[in-house]
């Protein structure tokens, strides 16, 4: 079951109450729920509730809070994904598959191969946020990502420490993934760098290499980008959190 993020306005002791709101409009209009079903909903601090609707139409909904928990769906670490924009579908899978697996930030960045223009970098920002908040609901993870304004990669990558990125890249590959997690630090974000489908240029990559970045590789397996944030983000966590 879906749940819905909630603001603590909107919690009335026993009861949730929606007036006018997006949540409202997807309760009632899209998902076509019934007085007597039951519902879920979490706020900011990932206290779930469980809920059942006792009024709804298409301005009000009152739910009964039935019983609440504190959610274990959130990483112990903070991943953040920086990647390359790719084609309309492609970067919305890639969205969804980046919220699915957990990551805390998404930074779209602009490298040499980008391909895609971005003619309103506001409208695509406001779009691949909507993507992130519908996974957010499917997957019932406890904190909702933020997507980071558009901005080339070098812009970016000085925003984290040099031993907690990792780029995933099959060319010049000079660690495994076991190796360039020896030395991270833990309690900082921890970025994870995914090219274009056309990979690094050879001036991004001289740049990492000069620079003494982690270039990692997936294994003997060639991935499309939005399956690369899969394996990279999967792979990290199944060593980081245990």
């Amino acid at each position: 079951m879906p749940h819905f993020l909630i603001k603590k306005e909107e919690i009335k002791n026993s009861h949730i109450e929606l007036i006018n709101s997006e949540n409202l409009f997807h309760i009632f209009k899209v998902l076509r729920m019934k007085k007597g079903e039951a519902i879920k909903f979490i706020d900011e601090n990932h206290v779930v509730y469980n809920c059942k609707i006792e009024e709804i139409s298409k301005t009000n909904l009152k739910a009964q809070i039935i019983d609440k928990k504190i959610s274990t769906r959130t990483l112990k670490h903070d991943l953040i994904l920086i990647q390359s924009i790719l084609a309309n579908d492609a970067q919305n899978l890639a969205i969804a598959n980046a919220v699915q697996t957990g990551v805390k930030e998404i930074y779209p960045i602009i490298s040499d191969n980008t391909s895609l223009k971005i003619k309103n970098p506001k409208e695509k920002i406001e779009k691949w946020q909507k993507i992130a908040q519908e996974n957010f609901k499917q997957c019932e993870r406890a904190d909702m990502p933020k997507i980071q304004p558009i901005q080339p990669l070098m812009n970016v990558l000085c925003n984290f420490k040099k031993e907690n990125t990792l780029i995933f890249a099959e060319k010049y590959e000079n660690l495994t993934l076991e190796t360039s997690l020896n030395d991270i630090d833990k309690k900082s974000k921890i970025a994870v760098v995914i090219g274009p489908e056309g990979g690094f240029s050879q001036k991004e990559f001289d740049f990492f290499i000069k620079n003494n970045y982690k270039l990692i590789t997936l294994g003997k397996m060639i991935y499309k980008a939005p399956n690369a944030i899969t394996a990279a983000i999967s792979n990290i966590i199944s060593r980081l959190e245990e």
